[in-house]
């Protein structure tokens, strides 16, 4: 396919990287065909305008996040890149199924982990590894929920490689965010570029409410034609509350804070004006360890009494399930293709990234003799926290983390920093290549469902690698491309 003004404008590919939008030889790829005529026919100042009809939008519709600095909550608009990322839908086919299978063998893990522990007898996955994580919760021990489905809720942050690949960076399964960015994300690009889903055949994303509130659903311990639902909030401090208030009107289902709800012989009820109300299902976006004061930090505010006794009992089902974050710990990541094998007894369809473990004497005098150019990661941590990149990295930082490793080494592995993949992103009055990620959902109760497509992150620093909003990144919306048409 022939070139066009993104690179005839003098559009910058970064070297030894993908871009998603242009091949290394500067032709257009097939998905990104009715961006580019769009920009060859209307010119870059039409690209310019379009962004500030997408802010204004965002605006108008209050979709924002909370940013925490200074001990301060700030609240801030949502940020929104006017090029959108395309991915053919060949591609995420095989993509999708891999997303599957990995979060069916990590709940089948999860749900050994808490009950026979077979994978660890067999040592696949070393005992202590497990036993020691902060995230292995022994009051979930003996528990099974419905389905054997612990990680309901899957957010898995996915990068490509320099040759295009995708592989998997994390797993997310605990609260995993960022699922109404991706609805709103769309809804705002179909409201600015309607000529655009008429040139294309874009997969739709708005039927995630239903097929949350489906999988949500299917856990009711009650065989009831519509279980009571609720969305367990921590409170509008959350920096994640807007998502929470969306989600939950989205599905009609309740929003509420602990105060709302209270446990009565191990059933938990909702208080409303009409008198309690039975709860089947609750989704909850609070932690593990604030959810119940009687079992985990006697202190929390945040939690229900009583909730886990009833949870265990079988008179409410949670998602996700406590004790889910076992399977998210980054040092457990690096078994999950063996996970896979163990349990399916197939192989991996999408890849982990290379992984070294500082618990591993070996590896963590590799990864100490190597900090400039890897990317160091504490096994706990989210939001981008904590993570030291190398190649960016000063020699006071290297040491800094090298005194961590050293105290404690089974919290931190290390992985190459990837070229990860670009897309031309409006910087100002020009488009330039930043670099990007992309988290999808995955839902499991009944079914298995995945997302087309998902929330992809932008580093709008040019050259950084760290795309979270909380640390100045910003997001594309995110089309799957029908190609087999």
């Amino acid at each position: 396919m022939s070139s066009t003004s993104f690179t005839q404008g003098g559009y910058p590919l970064t070297a030894d990287c993908f871009d998603e939008l242009v091949s290394g030889n500067g032709s257009i790829r097939r998905p990104a065909v009715a961006i580019a005529r769009f920009i060859d026919k209307h010119g870059p100042s039409e690209l310019i305008r379009r962004q500030s009809l997408i802010n204004q939008t965002i605006s108008d519709m209050g979709v924002c996040f909370t940013l925490y600095a200074d001990g301060d909550n700030i609240d801030r608009a949502w940020p929104l890149d006017v090029m959108p990322r395309t991915i053919p839908s060949s591609e995420w086919q095989l993509t999708s199924d891999g997303l599957k299978q990995r979060l069916h063998a990590l709940n089948l893990f999860i749900d050994d982990l808490y009950n026979d522990q077979k994978i660890l007898k067999d040592g696949v996955v070393p005992s202590e590894l497990v036993l020691q994580s902060r995230n292995f919760l022994t009051p979930c021990q003996g528990v099974s929920p419905r389905f054997k489905t612990w990680a309901n809720i899957c957010g898995t942050d996915l990068v490509r490689d320099g040759s295009g690949k995708f592989l998997v960076l994390e797993d997310n399964l605990r609260v995993p965010s960022g699922v109404s960015y991706m609805l709103e994300n769309r809804t705002v690009m179909k409201r600015v570029f309607p000529e655009l889903f008429a040139d294309s055949t874009i997969f739709p994303v708005d039927d995630y409410p239903h097929q949350l509130w489906k999988m949500l659903a299917s856990l009711s311990p009650r065989d009831c034609e519509v279980p009571c639902i609720v969305l367990l909030t921590p409170g509008i401090y959350n920096s994640a509350y807007f998502e929470h208030t969306f989600l939950a009107q989205q599905m009609g289902i309740a929003l509420a804070e602990n105060h709302d709800m209270y446990v009565e012989d191990d059933v938990v009820w909702l208080k409303t004006l009409r008198g309690k109300r039975r709860v089947d299902v609750i989704y909850r976006r609070v932690d593990d360890v604030f959810i119940d004061p009687q079992v985990f930090r006697p202190d929390s505010v945040l939690g229900i009494p009583g909730l886990i006794k009833a949870w265990a009992k079988g008179n409410v089902a949670i998602a996700n399930a406590p004790g889910s974050g076992v399977a998210d710990d980054k040092v457990v990541y690096a078994y999950v293709p063996a996970i896979i094998n163990y349990y399916l007894a197939e192989q991996p369809l999408i890849d982990n990234v290379e992984t070294f473990l500082c618990l591993d004497p070996k590896q963590k005098s590799y990864v100490l003799a190597n900090l400039d150019k890897l990317v160091v990661k504490p096994a706990n941590e989210s939001g981008g926290y904590g993570i030291l990149i190398g190649p960016r990295s000063t020699l006071a930082e290297q040491q800094q983390m090298a005194a961590a490793i050293e105290a404690n080494p089974r919290n931190f592995i290390a992985q190459p920093t990837l070229n990860l993949s670009t897309a031309p992103t409006l910087c100002g009055d020009v488009l330039e290549p930043r670099h990007l990620d992309l988290r999808p959902f995955i839902l499991q109760g009944e079914e298995l469902y995945c997302t087309t497509g998902g929330l992809s992150r932008v580093a709008l620093t040019k050259g950084s690698l760290v795309v979270n909003s909380s640390q100045g990144g910003g997001s594309k919306d995110t089309w799957i491309i029908n190609d087999e048409v």
